[in-house]
């Protein structure tokens, strides 16, 4: 028996609990959750400023995707499995384009541009 977690039986019949005696715990505080409920445009529009490449490479994506299957029909002579893949290849590309873009504007904003404007005037320097 372990010392740490005593075993009691459960009301269930053949069942083991670990810690029958613990007693619920209830949280009491004053949050109001319906300001956490985000709608899915909300929360889109939120990440989107947050950081503006990803609407970006998902657009591209769905272009290059689009382009793809318009072009399925006159394809000519070339099979079909490589059509396919130069056109996964596009999109991949375009995505990871894009989320290069988006890191090397996230370390420009955190790294180099400057945090506060007005503070670096009244400081003179």
């Amino acid at each position: 028996m372990n010392i740490l977690y005593p075993r009691t039986v459960s009301p269930v019949r053949g069942r083991r609990s670990i810690s029958g005696n613990c007693k619920a715990v209830i949280m009491a505080s004053n949050k109001n959750w319906s300001s956490y409920d985000e709608g899915n445009e909300s929360k889109f529009m939120r990440k989107a400023k947050e950081s503006p490449f990803v609407p970006i490479g998902m657009a591209g994506f769905v272009a290059v995707v689009a382009y793809g299957l318009m072009k399925l029909k006159t394809r000519g002579d070339t099979k079909m499995s490589v059509h396919l893949i130069h056109m996964r290849v596009g999109a991949q590309g375009f995505v990871v384009g894009a989320m290069t873009l988006g890191v090397m504007y996230s370390m420009y904003r955190e790294y180099l541009a400057p945090k506060d404007p007005g503070k670096a005037r009244l400081t003179g320097f």
